[in-house]
């Protein structure tokens, strides 16, 4: 909380909408902002929406799924209102928010297609229906088209098994897919024909909406592979070289029940590049 202008994180004056700090305070109405004239409009609905509840913080999604409605996604200052709405700190509407798949914390196309990549889609002809997609649209998963009007996700199953291989549109389902009907529905999204409605946008999106989480320092177990986010690391799908990392040190053995780290007889003899 900054104590001269009360907002509740500092944020530079003439901020960009889709900014990643929260420049709102509910001390301070600023005429003419959009935010605080959208959240201002908002207020009776988010009333009711706590009304439903027992506990304020229950209706911490639902105003979560509201602010996106008009916004197109929740942004920083959406969850700082959320927050002292339900009574929560900032950190614990991000964390909530930033759970779900369909929070989108960075602004995303008016059209958000996503591809069903799951088993009866993908013995379906998916694969190639994905890979037609993304040539026709210029981009990959998790991206936007440079003019900002579709996004696209490669997603798990959508329950519609009976119709695959199938996508959901802003979440209205599009069964059967095909390359005319991957066409077909670019060219009326871009003529402004398309039969599902756009989703609202505030701000214009860039290239990703992924929030990268990666930057920080990893714990001693997740040092020197690949990647730390995966046990054994890229490559090392054994999980040899995170088992490498733990042989041998007090430290580590003594908190682990594998097998491996305490019966020694059952260790693989080492390999030529020095891992078991």
């Amino acid at each position: 909380m900054n104590a001269q202008s009360g907002t509740l994180s500092s944020a530079s004056a003439g901020q960009p909408a889709g900014a990643a700090v929260a420049d709102w305070s509910p001390y301070a109405q600023r005429d003419g902002h959009p935010f605080d004239a959208l959240y201002a409009s908002l207020l009776p609905e988010i009333a009711r929406l706590i009304g439903l509840y027992e506990q304020k913080r229950s209706a911490l999604i639902p105003m979560a799924h509201l602010f996106q409605e008009h916004e197109g996604y929740v942004s920083a200052n959406a969850m700082a209102a959320i927050a002292y709405q339900v009574g929560e700190t900032p950190a614990t509407v991000e964390s909530t928010v930033s759970f779900y798949t369909l929070l989108y914390r960075k602004p995303v196309g008016k059209y958000v297609v996503q591809v069903c990549r799951n088993l009866s889609c993908l013995l379906n002809g998916a694969e190639e229906i994905m890979d037609y997609a993304r040539e026709q649209l210029g981009i990959g998963h998790l991206e936007t088209t440079a003019d900002g009007l579709i996004s696209y996700e490669e997603v798990e199953c959508l329950a519609a098994c009976d119709r695959a291989p199938c996508a959901q549109v802003n979440l209205e389902f599009v069964y059967d897919l095909t390359r005319e009907r991957i066409d077909a529905m670019i060219a009326a999204i871009k003529g402004g024909t398309y039969e599902i409605a756009p989703l609202a946008q505030t701000a214009k999106p860039g290239r990703t909406w992924r929030v990268e989480q990666d930057n920080g320092r990893k714990s001693a177990g997740g040092m020197n592979v690949e990647s730390p986010n995966n046990a054994g690391g890229i490559g090392d799908r054994s999980g040899l070289v995170m088992f490498d990392l733990i042989v041998g040190k007090a430290q580590y053995e003594s908190r682990s029940n594998e097998r491996l780290v305490h019966e020694t007889t059952l260790r693989p003899e080492l390999s030529e590049n020095g891992h078991h």
